[in-house]
């Protein structure tokens, strides 16, 4: 799978549904194992099952949107990810309960660093300057 906005997100935004605003957010990223499979009906954390969950980070801080569509924020972590292999990233919005946590986007493509397998130890996220995304 390449690099995906969510279509339920995009379709969100388009009607004004909650959870969308991305520079409020907050915006967090989900650290995904090997065993998730993206796909176009997903639409809330609760999609992605536990199990897949290696790790999720706290806040992305610095979020913005450009005039051109892009989403940009500052770097980000994990801490202590004892996953076996994992192979994406989710964005979502964090309201503290995964079945309305909106998802966001799926990275798997051109992330530094991806795939990872962690030992136990802490993992940045390094966010790309010219933005996670352009919708």
């Amino acid at each position: 799978m390449a690099n995906a906005v969510y279509p339920k997100f995009k379709a969100a935004c388009i009607r004004g549904g909650a959870n969308t605003n991305l520079v409020t957010g907050p915006v967090k990223v989900v650290l995904v194992a090997d065993g998730y499979t993206y796909s176009v009906t997903h639409e809330f954390l609760s999609d992605i099952p536990a199990v897949d969950q290696a790790a999720i980070s706290g806040a992305l801080a610095g979020c913005a949107v450009s005039d051109a569509g892009a989403f940009t924020s500052s770097n980000g972590n994990f801490t202590s990810v004892t996953s076996t292999e994992d192979k994406a990233l989710v964005l979502f919005v964090d309201t503290g309960v995964q079945s309305t946590s909106r998802l966001i986007a799926y990275l798997d493509t051109s992330v530094t660093g991806l795939p990872v397998t962690p030992a136990g130890a802490g993992y940045n996220i390094i966010a790309d300057p010219t933005g996670w995304f352009v919708l």
